[in-house]
């Protein structure tokens, strides 16, 4: 599933709701995976997206809500297509470093 979407594509078209995402896909710095229910540590990632593409974007929501809970020094987001806009184009969970995350939205880390 991962290779029949051209995320190179996707992260330079989020650009400016996302700055940093295309850099780190270019780094190699996002994982992509299938979800099969496991969480792995993020490691030398930055972030790790998990398609789920059968399930529906209120059911990513719910999933999300309940991985933040119980992870804290992560944040859990979702997408889903039947959003729009900015939504990838398949459900995925997004799995990110909570304190870099942070860094980031205060700008307080270069995007090279």
């Amino acid at each position: 599933m991962a290779d029949e979407v051209n995320w190179s594509e996707y992260f330079a078209s989020i650009v400016s709701v996302c700055p940093w995402s295309k850099t780190y896909w270019s780094k190699q710095k996002i994982d992509v995976c299938d979800w099969t229910g496991e969480i792995k540590p993020l490691g030398s990632f930055v972030a790790r997206i998990y398609l789920h593409p059968r399930a529906s974007g209120r059911r990513l929501k719910k999933m999300m809500w309940r991985i933040n809970e119980d992870r804290p020094n992560e944040e859990w987001l979702y997408s889903h297509p039947q959003y729009g806009g900015h939504s990838t184009p398949v459900g995925v969970l997004i799995q990110q470093d909570y304190e870099l995350l942070q860094k980031a939205r205060k700008n307080q880390i270069k995007s090279n």
